[in-house]
């Protein structure tokens, strides 16, 4: 018995020192990213936390934010971070770690989420979710559209967006149009080799807003 206490003794540091080691690795490897791409690493921000309302920020405790970084891509603000909230309690109790990625829009726009159409979307539209159905039927087999502004959702997934939703970089990711956002979300810590690739997903959803869809919200992009 006093051998396994030892042990534990001794492991106790162990498992300390590994997991400082950990945090300095994760931010080093923001660090390098943000001096990579010309942005700033600001590490973490607690406006992030209830700056929106979906998923997955409107679920679970002690919600926070790490490895913030944030700059400009293709001239719109943008940022990368990870994103940690914990359910249960005791021995039920678990932590969740989400990496996203999102750029600024320069006016509030309705809400517009874009998830794959996979089995848990077709749980969730069994037990009577939403799938707003359009033209294609090769993206409503893939992507699942969720919008309480049913004319907003057909007027920006427009046949330009659903032919680029179909493209191999946009495979598998979640996205959202919130407010003044469009973000992307995906379940572990930040991937730094994919942030680009998100990006660039983003900034084709902006693209793709019709100009008379900004002029609706107060925004003039200006001549096409």
């Amino acid at each position: 018995m006093d051998g396994v206490f030892l042990l534990i003794l001794l492991a106790v540091p162990a498992v300390v020192a590994l997991g400082i080691w950990y945090q300095r690795h994760r931010v080093g490897l923001a660090r390098k990213f943000a001096e990579s791409a010309g942005w700033e690493y600001v590490g973490s921000d607690s406006g992030l936390v209830t700056r929106w309302y979906g998923t997955p920020f409107d679920v679970g405790r002690s919600r926070r934010t790490s490895e913030v970084v944030r700059g400009r891509f293709r001239g719109r603000p943008a940022t990368s971070f990870g994103y940690r909230y914990t359910t249960g309690s005791g021995k039920n109790q678990s932590t969740y770690t989400f990496h996203v990625v999102a750029i600024d829009l320069p006016a509030y726009l309705p809400t517009l989420t874009l998830t794959p159409d996979g089995l848990g979307a077709k749980i969730a539209k069994g037990l009577g979710g939403q799938d707003i159905q359009l033209e294609s039927e090769e993206f409503n087999a893939r992507w699942r559209v969720e919008a309480r502004d049913q004319k907003f959702a057909h007027d920006v997934v427009n046949p330009r967006l659903m032919h680029r939703m179909l493209a191999p970089d946009a495979y598998g990711l979640s996205l959202r149009i919130e407010g003044t956002s469009i973000l992307t979300w995906t379940m572990g810590s930040p991937r730094y080799e994919d942030v680009v690739r998100r990006l660039q997903v983003l900034c084709a959803i902006a693209d793709a807003v019709p100009r008379f869809v900004w002029l609706d919200h107060g925004y003039d992009p200006g001549t096409p």
